[in-house]
């Protein structure tokens, strides 16, 4: 079992950045790709970002593409997503989830562990 803990959410003014960081526990995430969804209320779970299990390969969504950085430390068990440029648009809960392979998949039958989610709100 793997339990992913999310934290680094909050109220943040537009234009305003943010970095999210995703914990692992229980068991070792260094080879396994991870990634980053979001859902708002109201609209369906979507892709946000994703990293290979080196790092060597990271994957961006259109909308934060230019404005986002994966990264990880897998010395610490440890995802980021720093996200720069909010937008209220951004509003959601984000989550981390690890994928089922050593690569970075896009959607979520791709990942089979998830976090709880941290709240990003972004006011206008």
């Amino acid at each position: 079992q793997v339990q992913l803990v999310e934290s680094g959410g909050g109220l943040v003014q537009a234009g305003g950045s943010l970095r999210l960081s995703c914990a692992a526990s229980g068991r070792t995430i260094s080879t396994y790709g991870m990634g980053w969804f979001r859902q708002a209320p109201g609209k369906e779970r979507e892709f946000v970002s994703a990293i290979t299990w080196s790092g060597a390969s990271t994957y961006y969504a259109d909308f934060v593409k230019d404005r986002s950085i994966i990264s990880r430390d897998n010395a610490k068990n440890t995802v980021y997503l720093q996200m720069n440029s909010l937008k209220p648009e951004d509003t959601a809960v984000y989550y981390c989830a690890r994928s089922v392979t050593r690569w970075a998949g896009r959607t979520v039958g791709e990942f089979d562990y998830w976090g709880q989610g941290t709240q990003v709100t972004v006011s206008s």
